[in-house]
């Protein structure tokens, strides 16, 4: 499977090139930012000794969607408790999650926040799933070449997952189940209902395959049955 690091408005340099030498290091090499050129400056390059070429290769982006325009399946960072979202996966739920999808999906990507607020509550939302390291410390905190490096070592085995044959149906399916919960919500009047609204939108990132495909028959025979 493929995935894409994504650093949303990077601050600082040397983070940046923490975070290629991480992903270098455990044989990831695609690094997309979002929102920053902090990575111009030329710490970065000092900091990702041996990793240049990840720092040659970064492709940057104005938003955070724009940067999954070709995501299939997108995990976002937090470490923050959010009222309306929460944790689904730590890095080590999150391995064979990913390994389920790689069998029909081919491209994801892993999403950091900002150093100092993290990712916006609109950002998270743009996520199938989240994810957070846990700690025990009483203020929580890794910084982002850090935070990189516990992924890249949690994940680098989806680097040998064979890449899947699949069809752009296969790969769109998630997305096609949102969009289509989305419009029963609103052909029931209860898409105000924003509590249960959410709570589908962020239960649908954790499918597998064949769930999927089942929750897309259920609606369409309901869509079928109900009155015009």
């Amino acid at each position: 499977m493929r995935l894409s690091i994504v650093l949303v408005s990077p601050a600082r340099a040397e983070n940046i090139g923490a975070a290629a030498r991480a992903m270098k290091t455990m044989g990831f090499h695609e690094l997309r930012i979002v929102d920053s050129v902090a990575h111009l400056e030329p710490a970065t390059r000092w900091v990702a000794h041996g990793s240049t070429d990840i720092i040659d290769g970064i492709t940057c982006y104005p938003t955070l969607a724009e940067a999954l325009h070709d995501v299939d399946f997108t995990v976002a960072t937090t470490a923050r408790s959010r009222a309306r979202f929460h944790y689904y996966a730590t890095p080590q739920e999150l391995l064979p999650m990913l390994e389920e999808k790689a069998q029909w999906m081919g491209h994801a990507a892993l999403v950091f926040g900002r150093e100092d607020s993290g990712l916006t509550n609109e950002e998270l939302a743009l996520a199938d799933v989240l994810t957070g390291v846990p700690m025990v410390a009483d203020y929580p905190s890794l910084n982002l070449g850090q935070a990189v490096m516990v992924y890249c070592y949690q994940l680098s085995s989806l680097l040998q997952t064979a890449n899947p044959t699949t069809t752009e149906g296969d790969e769109n399916q998630l997305i096609a189940l949102r969009a289509r919960v989305t419009a029963l919500l609103a052909r029931l009047d209860v898409a105000g209902d924003v509590k249960m609204a959410d709570w589908l939108q962020q239960r649908i990132g954790l499918l597998t395959h064949r769930d999927t495909a089942m929750l897309h028959r259920l609606l369409h025979d309901i869509e079928k049955n109900m009155p015009e």
